[in-house]
């Protein structure tokens, strides 16, 4: 295997979490979480000789995986309406008993209800990254970012209040 070759799995590895977050909150269906995965792998490797080290390899690796989920999460849109959360789930009994695996199947579900932006919005929040991270990896202000975050974190709590998931 070449060298590049061997660097580049070795940071994907190291990351991809990153990658499984996107997934994640991107899609519903974990079929299309799988295919999207892969999607950001192969523009991660296309673009990886674009990648100069001016900044953290994390920094670069979640650009390119936003703007890879956001693009595909429009061509999915495009192709088949997205089934809203299932009216009938009734969740409104969640207690501390909660595993935190089931408290964090309950955010992605309410975060499948925000726009493609939103998501990439919060699910930068949920890296901590700062204000200024947020704006350079989304292309925004940091005001911009500050702002459209602030909305966002309050749009989801409604979400969340709305569907029963207690925290």
């Amino acid at each position: 295997m070449k060298e590049t070759e061997t660097i580049f799995l070795s940071l994907i590895n190291q990351h991809q979490g990153i990658i499984h977050k996107i997934s994640k909150m991107y899609m519903k269906e974990v079929e299309n979480q799988r295919d999207l995965f892969q999607e950001i792998i192969v523009q991660l490797w296309k673009a990886y000789p674009t990648f100069k080290g001016k900044s953290n390899f994390s920094t670069w690796m979640y650009r390119v995986a936003l703007n890879t989920a956001l693009v595909y999460f429009k061509k999915e849109n495009r192709k088949v309406d997205q089934a809203l959360l299932d009216d009938n789930l009734n969740i409104a009994d969640v207690n501390d008993g909660e595993s935190e695996e089931e408290k964090l199947d309950y955010l992605y579900k309410a975060v499948q209800e925000l726009n493609a932006v939103e998501k990439a919005l919060i699910f930068l929040f949920l890296e901590n990254q700062s204000h200024r991270e947020i704006a350079e990896n989304l292309g925004i202000s940091e005001i911009n970012a500050r702002v459209k975050l602030n909305r966002t974190k309050e749009k989801l709590q409604i979400i969340i209040k709305k569907n029963g998931y207690e925290f």
